[in-house]
Formats: structure tokens, C-alpha cells, sequence
């Protein structure tokens, strides 16, 4: 089992956002920004920062999918 970002691509596609302005809306690093698009862990507070910049819950930017590799 990972965990997968694409639902919080698929947001700031929805919400007509760039990665970029994402990091300086939530204050987060790009180096972060690049963890999330690698589906890497990365720190619950970044997550926290995230959601509260795009006003939604956890569950609206990541799920827990099979690793079948």
C-alpha cells in the first residue's frame, strides 16, 4: 500500500492552481511540492498547511492505493 496525491493534482487542476502558487499559498517548500509529486512521504504539518490553503480535509488530496509492482 502508498499513498497517492493525484486527487490533490486533480484539485489545483479544478481550482485552476499551479503547483507553484500552491507552495506560496500553503508556505510550503518546492522541494516539498516535488516529495508529493514523487507520491514520497512527506510531514503531516506540510499536509496541514495544504489543506487549510485549499480549504479542504485530507481525504480531498490524497487516498491509500495498492502498490502492484
Amino acid at each position: 500500500m502508498i499513498i497517492s496525491y493525484k486527487k490533490l493534482w486533480k484539485l489545483l487542476i479544478d481550482k485552476d492552481m499551479m503547483k507553484k502558487e500552491l507552495a506560496e499559498k500553503a508556505n510550503v517548500s518546492s522541494a516539498s511540492i516535488a516529495k508529493l509529486g514523487r507520491n514520497e512521504n512527506v510531514n503531516t504539518d506540510i499536509l496541514l498547511r495544504i489543506c487549510t490553503a485549499l480549504e479542504c480535509d485530507f481525504s480531498d488530496i490524497m487516498e491509500i492505493v495498492n502498490d502492484d509492482k
